[in-house]
């Protein structure tokens, strides 16, 4: 028993299946099902039912899982802090961020960080919200940047900050130019929603439900840009996040209107992958992000 195959061990636990946790460790399936039954004769119990598809885990084979995953945790924590020393801040840290984030935000915290750290370099992938998650439990990212993030085994979540939610129309629309906005103003005017499956649709729909109104949406997208570009048509009226119009509001292109929606907000989140120790530059550009306020 190897810290190697433990960790095989938990790749196969957490991706359900023996052959995603062979590909993870560059080995053939059937070598991961032989190093798992190995483990299973060394301690005497069967850690996964194969006779169902796909296959169980049995309570010790849980029970074991849990306490390799505390083992590999604590093993990598004393790794970092052996090797605390590489505290050299330089190389590439990749970062998967939403689009309505990175175009509107990351640019200004790229600039800043690279500024104080000139060594450094940050490799940005603007991805749709469920592609930033499957690159950071791939590994093609370090960090992750995205709306509503959701609770994941394989995931530490950081909250970032909170975005207030403003109703945005034409600038010519008759609610342009009102200080505040209720959602019964807008309920027969044509909507221009997010797609039913993302989380910010759902926020909005959540909030709307709870004071009774049922907007006339005419047009989903999966996207804040689209969206953007349909109200500057006048195809529409939308709720969207402040700070991703700014730049439209000050153009002239929309107009946005506080809400008396309060509550209703945008979460933004950053990820990383639990079990896998970052790298002093990608520590120190979550350090930053958390620390630098625009």
């Amino acid at each position: 028993m190897n810290l190697d195959t433990l960790s095989l061990y938990c790749d196969v636990i957490r991706s359900s299946s023996f052959s995603l946790g062979a590909a993870a460790h560059r080995i053939s399936q059937s070598a991961a099902s032989q190093a798992v039954r190995q483990l299973e004769d060394e301690l005497g119990v069967q850690l996964i039912d194969r006779t169902k598809r796909p296959f169980m885990v049995t309570p010790e084979g849980k029970k074991f899982f849990d306490a390799c995953l505390t083992l590999l945790d604590d093993f990598e924590k004393a790794k970092a802090e052996i090797t605390a020393q590489r505290t050299l801040v330089n190389g590439s840290v990749r970062v998967a961020v939403i689009y309505s984030v990175g175009l509107h935000d990351m640019g200004f915290y790229t600039q800043q960080f690279t500024t104080r750290y000139p060594q450094a370099k940050i490799r940005l992938a603007y991805l749709h919200p469920d592609a930033v998650v499957d690159a950071v439990i791939g590994d093609e990212a370090d960090l992750g940047i995205l709306s509503f993030p959701q609770p994941h085994r394989s995931l530490t979540v950081i909250p970032w900050h909170s975005e207030p939610m403003v109703f945005v129309c034409h600038r010519s629309h008759r609610l342009a130019r009102r200080r505040i906005v209720s959602p019964k103003d807008f309920e027969a005017d044509k909507f221009v929603a997010f797609e039913g499956s993302l989380p910010i649709r759902k926020a909005i729909d959540k909030a709307l439900r709870q004071r009774g109104v049922r907007v006339n949406v005419a047009m989903e997208f999966d996207n804040i840009e689209t969206i953007k570009q349909a109200i500057a048509i006048q195809a529409g009226v939308s709720i969207l996040p402040k700070p991703s119009v700014t730049h439209e509001v000050e153009a002239g292109m929309i107009a946005a209107i506080p809400l008396e929606m309060r509550e209703l907000v945008r979460p933004i989140g950053i990820i990383h992958r639990r079990q896998k120790l970052l790298t002093p530059t990608a520590e120190t550009l979550l350090q930053f992000l958390q620390s630098v306020k625009r």
